[in-house]
């Protein structure tokens, strides 16, 4: 019989969490206690947020179904190692519009996970290599955990940093918030140091210590740490407007494109749309992704960007035998790519007073 009541609640959470209907009397038999006892233990877990929904009949039953907020969950050892793997691996591919919230779920789990279930996730994470690849270097989930851990607990961040020049510094922060472009992770923090807003790419950075030393919020000179980010990017980089008609409803345009793109404008009745943004991608990487819509489109604008389609649809067709000298192979010319698709350097470094 379990009598220690926070105990005995648990265990039930633990019992209710598996996906099925359980009888009083099971319940009350695999905790030792009354069917009385279980009932009451039922409207605890309500009173603390748990829908508990429970059956009539003779053999009532209790079930744990979904409410209008997330309660907290009990997991045993292989669920806990399963979901933390499985954060992971979702934080380090850096997938946008999940990475940024596996960080923070990791972050919370990981301060909670004992020492030998936390060996069994570095255990497997190191025997594990996925098969699909990304843009973008590898960064230690480690590194982005407890920069989410200092931005939750608004707790100054120490970390040594290197310099798209390969100097190193010491930056002592005020960490913000944790940016995910798909390639890459950026941390938007103020540099105590340098007085002023920067931003940071955590590939960058090694080192990372949490200082225990609390700090008020500073605002933020922009709305969101993700528009800081892009106007402090864009400061260094050339950028140019694409206008782009695509023969594919907006719907299926903007479903292959990333967000940072925009939102394809409908045309035709819906038919077809047009796709117009403000990018920095060199446009060389522009014509690739451009050809990767899955439809027919047509470059309106830039004049750059059109002719480098053309040339890149040329050189495809002499790929594929269509026509031309097989010994102009080896000459790919101006428009062949040149190098990593997207800013490479550290926006916030470069900005601002020195």
């Amino acid at each position: 019989m379990t009598t220690d009541t926070p105990a005995r609640i648990l265990t039930l959470l633990s019992l209710l969490q598996t996906p099925r209907e359980w009888p009083g009397g099971e319940l009350a038999e695999r905790l030792g206690v009354s069917r009385r006892t279980v009932r009451r233990d039922i409207d605890r877990l309500r009173e603390l947020g748990y829908p508990v929904r429970a059956t009539l009949g003779s053999e009532g039953g209790y079930r744990l179904v979904a409410g209008k907020a997330m309660p907290p969950l009990v997991l045993d050892d292989e669920e806990a190692v399963a979901i933390a793997v499985g954060l992971r691996a979702g934080a380090g591919q850096a997938v946008e519009g999940v990475a940024e919230a596996s960080v923070r779920a990791l972050a919370k789990l990981e301060q909670v996970l004992p020492s030998r279930l936390r060996h069994r996730v570095v255990t497997l994470q190191a025997a594990t290599t996925p098969l699909t690849s990304r843009e973008g270097p590898n960064i230690a989930p480690e590194t982005l955990t407890v920069m989410a851990s200092t931005v939750a607990g608004r707790e100054r961040l120490r970390f040594a940093y290197r310099a798209a020049d390969g100097t190193g510094s010491r930056r002592l922060t005020e960490p913000y918030r944790l940016v995910s472009t798909g390639q890459r992770w950026y941390l938007v923090a103020y540099d105590l140091d340098r007085d002023d807003w920067r931003t940071f790419r955590v590939d960058r950075v090694t080192e990372p210590l949490a200082t225990g030393a609390r700090f008020a919020p500073r605002e933020l000179p922009s709305g969101s740490a993700a528009e800081y980010l892009r106007r402090s990017m864009q400061r260094h980089v050339d950028s140019y407007e694409i206008d782009v008609a695509v023969a594919a409803p907006p719907q299926a345009v903007a479903a292959r494109i990333p967000a940072w793109m925009g939102t394809p404008e409908p045309a035709d009745g819906g038919t077809t749309c047009v796709l117009r943004a403000t990018v920095t991608d060199p446009v060389e990487w522009m014509a690739v992704r451009l050809t990767m819509l899955g439809a027919e489109f047509r470059v309106r604008e830039p004049a750059r960007l059109v002719e480098c389609v053309r040339e890149l649809g040329a050189r495809l067709g002499r790929a594929a035998g269509d026509g031309g000298d097989p010994e102009d192979c080896g000459d790919t010319g101006d428009a062949g790519y040149t190098g990593d698709a997207g800013y490479t350097g550290d926006a916030g470094d470069e900005s601002g007073p020195r």
